[in-house]
């Protein structure tokens, strides 16, 4: 099959050809329980250029050269011999972590935090191919208003964007606010999902123009440019207090200590980028009772439920279309900020 595949790390992204697109081996199915999948869709990520960076060489046991992509969407092409729940032909997502179901998190339905697990595009070969293996647990067929090329980019971005966004949902009442750092790639779905699961007024800070103007499109309420003042912005908007809820998908820079000023006493800060560091005196946090909450990708159910909303039409992916052969040109133009929504490689 043919494959983007990264041989070598680099750390300052300078490099005219992060992937080489070549001949490799078509998976094989060794497990009673795994499938294969004919990509339809393969989501860039600002985590595949993390990966390129050689930023989670700390953190996962990858020997190069591998294949990235774990936002993944298609057809089942070939199932283990105990595979019952798809078959052949069926469109697919893919929940981006592949277990095997029996560890104790794996069973409350935490599987993200599973004993024994296997990442596609992380720690394992992924999507920037033509055919990917993965699990007959990780999988959910699609309904026919969804095509894989559409809905790929949601296994992280969206599923990412969603967990934090439904967490916030769950506190929001009408007459209080949720402020979105970042509308981009992640940011553009956390709206729609506020949107869609709560009444509460919504304030987009974004840098960009663009994003501010898809934020619009989105649903928000309120936009505010970010860069210069945001955080007086954001307060004039609240009354002065702040909002109830601050969902950043930014997470470095000045992002973090501007998304805690702008968190009301007593409300949520929500952390879905990352890079930065959050640094703060403890007295501030007694003082103010602040909640900070970490945000990791969502669960399976929590990807049907998304899917849900996308065939009710009341979740939208922007996104960008490139050939698989095109990956370089994709990382590069998500590098230099100029896919608007997310990148989806086709093969």
């Amino acid at each position: 099959m043919k494959a983007s595949v990264l041989h070598a790390y680099d750390e300052s992204l300078s490099r005219d050809e992060f992937v080489r697109y070549e001949d490799v081996e078509d998976p094989k199915i060794t497990r009673p329980t795994d499938v294969i999948v004919r990509i339809g869709g393969a989501g860039v990520c600002r985590t595949d250029l993390h990966v390129v960076e050689g930023i989670w060489r700390s953190k996962v046991d990858v020997v190069l050269p591998y294949i990235m992509g774990h936002e993944n969407a298609g057809w089942v092409e070939a199932v283990g011999s105990a595979v019952e729940s798809i078959k052949v032909g069926d469109p697919v997502i893919c929940h981006p972590l592949v277990t095997s179901g029996h560890c104790l998190a794996c069973r409350r339905g935490d599987d993200m935090h599973a004993t024994d697990s296997s990442f596609p595009g992380i720690n394992a070969n992924g999507g920037y191919a033509e055919y990917l293996l993965t699990g007959e647990r990780s999988l959910i067929k699609l309904p026919t208003s969804l095509a894989p090329k559409d809905v790929a980019p949601y296994t992280d971005a969206g599923l990412t964007a969603y967990r934090a966004a439904k967490k916030a949902s769950r506190h929001l009442l009408p007459g209080q606010f949720a402020v979105v750092i970042g509308a981009g790639g992640l940011g553009h779905i956390g709206i729609q999902v506020l949107k869609a699961l709560c009444a509460a007024e919504i304030i987009v800070v974004d840098r960009s123009e663009t994003a501010l103007q898809l934020a619009k499109e989105c649903g928000a309420d309120h936009t505010v440019k970010g860069g210069t003042d945001e955080v007086q912005g954001v307060l004039e908007l609240t009354g002065g207090n702040g909002a109830e809820a601050v969902i950043d998908f930014v997470g470095e820079g000045d992002a973090i200590a501007k998304g805690l000023d702008m968190t009301r006493n007593g409300g949520f800060y929500y952390i879905v980028g990352y890079g930065g560091k959050i640094e703060l005196p403890t007295i501030d946090m007694i003082t103010s009772e602040k909640t900070i909450v970490g945000n990791l990708v969502g669960t399976y159910p929590e990807l049907v439920e998304l899917m849900a909303l996308a065939d009710r039409g009341l979740v939208h992916l922007a996104t960008k279309e490139y050939r698989l052969s095109e990956a370089n040109q994709a990382l590069k133009d998500l590098h230099h900020g100029k896919v608007r929504g997310r990148a989806v490689l086709i093969p």
